[in-house]
């Protein structure tokens, strides 16, 4: 039986992914604005995070609120982390790989978390030391044991050019023996196909808090590790409150090996 707050949130994304849905048939009328060198946001993202936090405002009104659109919305122990639309760009270029992620976190750590994508009706949904779950069925972390033949996904990040040589050698050195490497568009399904098998590892940098806090969620309570790239824990928020620059997810043995190769190749330096 779902908690009280996961029903909460899949009300909520289920409600923005009908606003991404409604919208979809329409791409060449809506307003586009970017908000950073190639990084776009348009009134769908707005209007889909406006659905959510209605709902989490009716619900739950001393919680405060951590929106890619909105920005922070007062403090408490609780807080609402909603990606309205991750994959705004696949979106805006009609290519059907998007989602909404939410996270209810407290003191800064995901404790319940959400991503729903509208277009396949994906539902995966995790709350802290009870598993994740596609499609109300629990799902397990893929049990690959080395980078040999694995499946990989990251992403390449307007906000990280400036590292992208380091980023394409440690590529390069992974496609020896990695089967192949994805790059979807969207870092919170990107981390809910690790959690469920569908890929083996990921890893990013350039990362923001609702990019990661329900995805990141998934992948340890299917049994996986989510680390940075000098493999140091870390959650969606440190003390400060700032996200980590880089992730790393996959199983205990391939996270440890993606991490090692991504210093090894010197990736991991270039944020020294």
């Amino acid at each position: 039986m779902q908690k009280p707050a996961v029903t909460l949130m899949v009300k909520a994304a289920r409600s923005a992914g009908n606003v991404l849905l409604r919208h979809m048939h329409r791409l060449d009328a809506l307003n586009i604005v970017e908000k950073d060198r190639m990084d776009y946001a348009s009134e769908v993202d707005s209007l889909a995070e406006a659905e959510i936090i209605k709902e989490f405002r009716r619900a739950t009104p001393d919680y405060a609120i951590l929106g890619e659109e909105s920005g922070p919305i007062g403090q408490a122990r609780f807080t609402w982390v909603i990606d309205p639309l991750d994959g705004t760009s696949n979106y805006l270029h009609g290519i059907p790989h998007f989602c909404v992620s939410i996270a209810l976190c407290e003191n800064g750590e995901p404790i319940h978390g959400v991503i729903f994508d509208p277009l396949r009706n994906d539902l995966f949904t995790t709350s802290r030391g009870s598993g994740t779950q596609l499609n109300e069925k629990r799902v397990r972390i893929a049990e690959r044991k080395d980078l040999t033949g694995a499946m990989l996904i990251t992403g390449f990040p307007p906000r990280e050019r400036a590292r992208a040589s380091a980023h394409l050698k440690c590529l390069d050195n992974l496609l020896v023996d990695a089967e192949d490497v994805r790059r979807t568009g969207s870092a919170a399904l990107d981390l809910a196909y690790v959690a469920c098998g569908r890929a083996d590892a990921y890893f990013e940098a350039g990362l923001k808090p609702w990019d990661i806090a329900a995805g990141a969620l998934m992948v340890r309570e299917a049994g996986g590790k989510v680390c940075d790239f000098k493999g140091r824990s870390t959650g969606p928020m440190d003390n400060r409150g700032l996200p980590p620059r880089q992730l790393v997810a996959g199983n205990l043995k391939i996270a440890d090996a993606l991490q090692n190769r991504i210093v090894n190749t010197g990736y991991a330096a270039a944020f020294d």
